[in-house]
């Protein structure tokens, strides 16, 4: 897969009113959480790695490429860049899945394309996910990671990197900023998130162009106190796996 150009400044930061404060609060928050939350759940990830292991062949972590939004010092003052990170995640497809169903879905996601989103999900229901339904590639133990999101836990060491935050945008994959307009690109002017404001309205069950509308709305409104009322509202949200597969 050829690399994506990426521009070297995607825009400028210009609300400043927050100060470095939001941002060292943030980074504090973020790494304190990461790491409890990795603490405690230490005897799951075990049992969970162990049961990825016994479902089928192949690694427990599954490394993929995403870009991210980085904040940078300019000339100009602070601005946001955008850059290639390792994610990781939980695998939940036999080793070695194609990738072209998922890259036929972003796309399909991404134009709005509901002929060809209800062709890879028949009878999907307003508010269901809109990824593809019975994906033979998925396991069976990767389906239920995948209903809890269990799956993501491991980019709790992607935030204690300081690759990624436990609020913000959902990193997308280079093939994703392929079919991005310039206004779409302008959701990644944050950094990352595991969670965030468009997932706790809907996870995978809202449009596009929906969920750029609400990563914008995040990047307006985001402080501690809504990152916190973020984390919170996302507990009901994966225990009820509202707009989940």
């Amino acid at each position: 897969m050829a690399d994506v150009a990426l521009p070297h400044v995607l825009a400028a930061d210009r609300d400043r009113s927050r100060g470095d404060g939001y941002a060292i609060s943030k980074r504090i928050l973020d790494i304190t959480i990461a790491l409890l939350t990795l603490a405690i759940l230490s005897p799951l990830l075990l049992v969970i790695a162990l049961a990825i292991k016994l479902a089928s062949p192949g690694p427990v972590i599954y490394a993929q490429r995403r870009l991210r939004g980085r904040r940078v010092r300019t000339d100009d003052g602070p601005a946001w860049t955008i850059e290639p990170f390792t994610l990781y995640k939980f695998r939940t497809m036999v080793d070695g899945a194609d990738q072209t169903t998922h890259r036929e879905y972003m796309h399909a996601y991404l134009a709005g394309d509901e002929e060809k989103l209800t062709a890879l999900r028949p009878g999907r229901k307003a508010g269901e996910s809109y990824r593809p339904a019975n994906d033979p590639r998925v396991t069976r133990i990767g389906a239920v990671l995948r209903k809890y999101s269990l799956d993501e836990v491991p980019q709790l060491w992607n935030v204690v990197k300081g690759q990624m935050s436990l609020v913000g945008p959902r990193p997308p994959v280079p093939y994703e900023i392929e079919k991005y307009q310039d206004h779409h690109l302008k959701r990644l002017a944050c950094r990352p998130g595991i969670t965030g404001w468009a997932q706790v309205q809907g996870r995978a069950g809202i449009g596009f162009e929906e969920m750029v509308r609400l990563d914008m709305e995040y990047i307006g409104r985001r402080s501690i106190l809504f990152d916190l009322k973020v984390l919170l509202v996302t507990v009901p949200v994966v225990l009820l796996t509202k707009g989940a597969d």
